[in-house]
């Protein structure tokens, strides 16, 4: 989900947020905009998200025939309708996840064209995400945050799967860190578990989690010991979750022919170094 700066600020006062969201829907410039009411001492902020106009389906058509050909069912597509579909999905799935205890944005107020969520931060600071916070450790030399952030997200993956629910998009830059050093969970417009087995669901998780993060490993030393806490954070899954992980694995054994420089670009980048993780070299 992407987020503008905060753009609005309103004198603090006791809000009734059904009509705050009614007011900020009809006035802001962006889809996705803060509104900080009051002061960083005594106000709030707060996030509105408006519909945006649906989106065709072509392309997760086009999707779920390469998965096909593939004969990767953990890369069928999920679809995002868009609209006022995918902002009532999206509020569903934030009140689903709190009543479970998995830490979310709170949902304040709801319309079928937009909603309003609490600021995961401090009023008026940003929160980072999960891949930032991880990059910026890589970019310090800092090899013991790095593990230490990445152990973070899959402990976050893990307790979501303990609660019997998958995310959205798990990759790092989904998942927050809030001023705790907690890890909280954002952008559920489309819902796996609707339309996927929750096996499937999970090692789709893992899967994005990988893609979004692997590459910062080799980079900071740390992919040694990476190996061993995945192959550790496997063993606690479902055995359904091994199973469709270690099918989808073996056969995506091509992507070990993908160079390890970024000569065909960044993602293939990434790619290849999800594959270093996820399946050690014989000589490892």
């Amino acid at each position: 989900m992407t987020m503008e700066p905060a753009a609005c600020t309103t004198p603090p006062a006791p809000t009734d947020y059904d009509a705050f969201l009614r007011e900020q829907l009809a006035a802001q410039p962006h889809n996705v905009m803060s509104h900080v009411r009051g002061d960083a001492q005594g106000g709030e902020q707060i996030w509105i998200k408006r519909a945006d106009t649906p989106h065709g389906q072509g392309r997760y058509r086009a999707m779920a025939v390469l998965a096909g050909l593939l004969r990767l069912p953990v890369l069928r597509p999920v679809p995002n309708p868009g609209g006022p579909a995918a902002i009532a999905t999206e509020v569903r799935r934030l009140k689903d996840l709190a009543a479970r205890g998995i830490r979310v944005p709170a949902v304040l107020a709801a319309q079928p064209g937009g909603f309003a969520m609490r600021h995961l931060g401090r009023v008026g600071e940003e929160t980072h995400s999960l891949g930032n916070e991880i990059d910026g450790a890589v970019r310090a030399g800092d090899a013991t945050a790095v593990l230490a952030l990445w152990q973070q997200g899959l402990d976050t993956l893990a307790h979501v799967h303990r609660q019997g629910t998958c995310l959205s998009q798990a990759f790092a830059r989904n998942l927050v860190r809030c001023p705790d050093g907690e890890v909280a969970c954002i952008d559920f417009e489309d819902d796996p578990a609707a339309v996927l087995p929750l096996a499937l669901c999970h090692a789709r998780d893992a899967l994005c989690y990988a893609h979004s993060t692997a590459i910062y490993l080799p980079a900071s030393g740390t992919l040694h010991e990476a190996r061993t806490r995945w192959a550790a954070w496997v063993a606690q899954g479902s055995p359904d979750m091994q199973a469709v992980l270690a099918t989808s694995i073996g056969r995506m054994r091509w992507m070990r022919h993908l160079p390890t420089s970024r000569r065909l670009g960044r993602d293939l980048q990434r790619v290849r170094a999800a594959y270093d993780l996820l399946v050690p070299s014989p000589t490892t």
